[in-house]
């Protein structure tokens, strides 16, 4: 895809970016929504360069998957901040952006002098986005943090494991803690934008990444804070204070799926029932009886099941009628049916297998890039969104260390 080509909602918007683990899917996000994002490495590359695995294998600066997929659409400098020569590259970078975005470690940047308060000097429209483990300021604002560290502090990873509680929680793959201080600074950075437009002034957005885990906690945090409450971690499951119905079955071929959310409505009691006797099973499924009455009776609700003790029976034949399936039929199969009969059924995929289903390559999820160097296009995660009047896209590769130093600082 050309590098040259425009679009996208963010236009005109122009990002400085210290190059950074924390802050790295931020970046690119406003890229490829069209910001003109430029990334400033330190002499050498930034660090996350060295991060595998790397294309076919060969370890190399120019060469890590890491590298590529946090900085696409971005054009990359380097500049040494700790000179003089450098420092006054910067400010004239800054000088020229909207917004800067940065997850330095509170007082690196005030030690240069290169902090927010030195360069919005005279420039009110200027908005800075700082992505920290723990904010900029605060009791804990120099603690050292990890991806792993923040997600167990701020509570995302009490939530996942399995129903064995004498297994340990379990972390979330993909640097989550750093994603999820990502997208919260995106939604400030751009609330930011949304008020200088009525104000004239910038803002200073300060990301505590521990704090944007504690709150993408579903019910766990509200349901303590409110009422002292502490949730469960079940396999499969969404976390509860009371423990749930399993949802993850093995099929006949020995794949897993999750049979989902049981059915609830007379339509997908209908949907279920129809389904159980095209495969031949409605004498051999003891509780078929049970679901009949649910057809008739017009399904059943959240509030029934309260204080009906049928209701109860009924919702979980209903759980009991789609294991009855999984455990009698493929996987694939199994995901297929459900989901024609509008059952909210799934099957357990690994990543690169879910990136090559044909839903995915349908909505245009795999996105190829152009890579010179290497001499060939790869295969990107694209936008897990489609937004007809915000286009979303890929406009360049990662840049190489230092490609846009002529361009961009005239060096």
């Amino acid at each position: 895809m050309s590098p040259d080509a425009s679009g996208g909602p963010l236009v005109g918007l122009r990002v400085v970016e210290l190059a950074s683990e924390h802050a790295a899917l931020a970046g690119k996000m406003l890229g490829d929504l069209g910001a003109g994002v430029i990334v400033v490495e330190p002499p050498g590359g930034h660090s996350s360069r060295a991060y595998g695995p790397f294309a076919d294998d060969v370890e190399d600066p120019e060469r890590s998957l890491w590298w590529w997929y946090y900085n696409t659409s971005k054009r990359g400098v380097v500049v040494d901040l700790t000179t003089a020569e450098g420092a006054e590259q910067f400010r004239t970078l800054v000088r020229d952006a909207d917004l800067v975005l940065e997850g330095e470690a509170p007082g690196a940047l005030a030690a240069l002098g290169l902090d927010h308060p030195d360069l919005r000097d005279g420039d009110e429209r200027l908005i800075w986005v700082s992505v920290t483990p723990f904010g900029r300021e605060g009791t804990r604002a120099h603690d050292p943090a990890t991806d792993l560290t923040l997600l167990a502090g701020g509570g995302p990873a009490w939530s996942c494991g399995y129903d064995d509680h004498s297994i340990p929680p379990v972390r979330g793959g993909g640097n989550q803690a750093f994603h999820i201080g990502s997208t919260w600074a995106v939604m400030g950075a751009l609330t930011a934008v949304l008020a200088r437009d009525v104000s004239g002034r910038g803002q200073h957005v300060d990301v505590s990444m521990h704090a944007a885990c504690n709150v993408t906690t579903e019910m766990a945090t509200y349901g303590y804070l409110a009422a002292g409450e502490t949730v469960l971690r079940q396999t499969g499951r969404h976390a509860m204070t009371t423990i749930s119905m399993p949802t993850q079955m093995q099929c006949a071929d020995g794949r897993y799926v999750t049979t989902g959310f049981p059915p609830r409505s007379q339509r997908d009691f209908e949907s279920l029932v129809e389904w159980i006797e095209t495969l031949g099973f409605r004498d051999e499924f003891p509780e078929t009886m049970l679901l009949d009455l649910a057809v008739e009776r017009g399904g059943v609700s959240i509030a029934e099941m309260a204080t009906d003790d049928l209701a109860r029976d009924i919702f979980g034949a209903g759980r009991e009628a789609l294991c009855f399936i999984a455990e009698r039929i493929p996987a694939h199969d199994f995901f297929i049916g459900g989901q024609t009969r509008g059952l909210a059924c799934g099957v357990v995929a690994s990543p690169e297998e879910a990136f090559e289903t044909e839903h995915v390559k349908a909505r245009g999820f795999q996105v190829e890039v152009e890579h010179d160097a290497i001499g060939r296009a790869v295969r990107y995660p694209g936008a897990p969104f489609l937004m007809p009047a915000s286009p979303w896209r890929i406009s360049r590769r990662a840049p190489h260390v230092g490609e846009h130093d002529a361009d961009v600082l005239g060096a």
